[in-house]
């Protein structure tokens, strides 16, 4: 009996023996990378109890603007110091005097600190290249003036830029073949996302000491500095953005208080967006709180009558511009009497300079009725209701898109709303289901400007490997389906310059800018109510200079009061930035 439980035992330890040998198998030789569903990288967390590092560039990979100056992140200069140096006597007193930080300020940082850091984080003081020279001259073990990458705190563009987070699920989904740490950084919104295959790090750049379980050097004080040493990677993204004008572009939407909406801005010979603004801006702290993140350029908005330009497209190529017809516009479009904005007998040009609803209400009806599609189709050909963000094959992406979060602009929702006539003159002016993208609508702009040559917008020109060779080049593309012809893009051009060079105009509030506009605006009712008063969403759309066209603008002030400004004065703080700008560059 005795011998038979020893037996039993026996098995019991032998059988604990083989699981425990299995498990330790297991995690010292076979998941040493991939330990537990988490994927842990045994080996990598080994090694992190045994040193301490900075980490000096994280790898991934960054944006430029067109002129190559980082948008998403800094290069600043600083001093590094690591903690081993506060047991240890170095030569403070000359570091002192090249940076100019007190020998105490020194002490104290060196006293609270239990890992490596930059000298003043988290805004750490910036050394000249002179004083960069001079301390690295030193060679005090621990003492480092580097280069370091810092993200900025208050990133350029931000929406169109995008975020960044850990997400190991997502992770996994998206790069299932590759080996990647679950701590990597991924793209979650805007260029980062879309771009993001393209900016995954290869490596970290760091200094590493290693140290014992007290923290003290494990080798001696020598500090090794760890790069993945590819000279291609990480990539650098060249936007199209000019950080100068994006700069005071964020300025001007601010100055003007602009809660909700912002502009965009294109450069109408690459047809490439120079600077794009959205409010309300990301909360830094939270940024998924609120809507922050959304970028308001890409979605779609009721536009109200900048959609009188899609209407007097279809007028011109169907005859019905005629200059000696006049319409009614002292009635409303459902023709009650207008009591507030009552202009009288009107003739086609007068009507887009004044915006007079009952005009293209009526053109609206007449259209439709010769074809049920007509405003839809015209809405396609300049632009306003497909996507126009640059998309196509590049590398090894069948579709790849610069503008992942870009939303479709749309006139109907139902077959059947194309053949109510009442649908149709409320789409005519821009309400009902209409509805665009502020950037669709400085396309459509810049098509116009062009004269009928209808283009992607491009907020990307191309991606650079490391060294600054070309890996992928972005190049201008034709959106596809028709275009309206260079003829309706005269006129078109013509009824833009009118809205401002009228003295009734809705647009002559820019008849003194330093650049000549062309453009419409727009005030549309959003059915949303405050203290009983509906809001609106207030548009200015135009480009300019008139005769050479250079730029074309978007700006928009989303839910407001009827009585609030704001998109007049920024379009005109904007032209005339924009003239200064052109000149410091002569």
């Amino acid at each position: 009996m005795i011998r038979r439980r020893i037996k039993g035992l026996l098995v019991l330890c032998i059988a604990g023996l083989l699981i425990l040998t299995g498990r330790l198998i297991q995690i010292q030789l076979v998941q040493t990378e991939t330990f537990s569903k988490h994927n842990v990288n045994l080996l990598e967390e080994s090694v992190k109890q045994r040193t301490q590092e900075l980490v000096i560039d994280n790898g991934r990979g960054n944006f430029l603007d067109r002129n190559g100056d980082l948008l998403n992140h800094k290069k600043v200069s600083v001093l590094v110091l690591f903690p081993f140096l506060k047991n240890m006597e170095w030569d403070m007193e000359a570091v002192s005097t090249i940076s100019g930080i007190s020998e105490n300020s020194l002490k104290n940082a060196l006293e609270d600190a239990n890992k490596p850091f930059a000298y003043g984080e988290p805004q750490p003081m910036e050394l000249t290249p002179s004083q960069m020279e001079k301390i690295n001259k030193l060679e005090i073990p621990g003492v480092f003036a580097i280069e370091k990458k810092f993200e900025r705190t208050e990133i350029l563009a931000e929406q169109l830029i995008g975020l960044t987070g850990e997400n190991a699920e997502e992770l996994k989904k998206r790069y299932s073949n590759k080996d990647l740490s679950e701590k990597t950084l991924i793209g979650v919104s805007g260029l980062e996302e879309s771009f993001d295959e393209f900016l995954l790090p290869e490596g970290k750049s760091k200094l590493v000491y290693h140290v014992d379980g007290d923290g003290a050097p494990l080798f001696g004080i020598n500090v090794k500095y760890v790069d993945p040493a590819n000279p291609f990677y990480p990539v650098n993204v060249r936007t199209t953005i000019d950080k100068s004008l994006q700069e005071k572009s964020e300025e001007l939407v601010d100055q003007h208080a602009i809660n909700k909406g912002g502009l965009v801005l294109l450069d109408i010979e690459s047809n490439s967006v120079l600077a794009s603004v959205s409010r309300p801006a990301i909360n830094q702290s939270d940024p998924y709180s609120g809507s922050g993140i959304t970028n308001r350029m890409l979605k779609q908005e009721i536009m109200g009558s900048i959609f009188k330009t899609v209407v007097a497209a279809a007028a011109i190529d169907n005859s019905l511009d005629d200059p000696t017809r006049l319409f009614d516009c002292s009635k409303k479009i459902n023709g009650d009497p207008e009591l507030k904005y009552n202009y009288g007998m009107l003739s086609f040009t007068d009507s887009f300079a004044r915006s007079c609803n009952r005009t293209f209400g009526e053109l609206a009806k007449e259209l439709q009725k010769i074809d049920k599609n007509m405003l839809e189709d015209y809405a396609e050909k300049l632009s306003l209701t497909g996507k126009v963000g640059w998309h196509g094959e590049i590398y090894h992406t069948d579709n790849f898109k610069q503008l992942v979060d870009e939303d479709k602009g749309r006139v109907f929702l139902t077959e059947e709303a194309k053949k109510d006539q009442n649908y149709a003159s409320m789409s005519g002016i821009g309400q009902h289901e209409v509805r665009a993208t502020p950037l669709a609508v400085a396309n459509m702009m810049a098509t116009i400007a062009r004269g009928g040559k209808k283009e992607m917008v491009r907020t990307a020109s191309k991606i650079e490997y490391k060294n600054g060779t070309t890996m992928v080049t972005f190049d201008n593309k034709a959106l596809s389906g028709d275009t309206i012809s260079p003829y309706s893009a005269m006129k078109l051009q013509k009824l833009l310059r009118e809205v401002v060079v009228n003295p009734n105009g809705t647009g002559k509030w820019f008849q003194d800018l330093p650049y000549e506009v062309a453009g419409k605006s727009g005030t549309a009712e959003t059915g949303k109510y405050e203290n009983d008063k509906q809001l609106h969403n207030k548009w200015f759309a135009g480009y300019f200079p008139y005769q050479n066209p250079k730029y074309a603008l978007v700006a928009v002030n989303l839910d407001v009061l009827d009585t609030e400004g704001g998109v007049n004065l920024l379009f005109a703080d904007m032209v005339k930035m924009l003239y200064e700008y052109d000149k410091g560059l002569q």
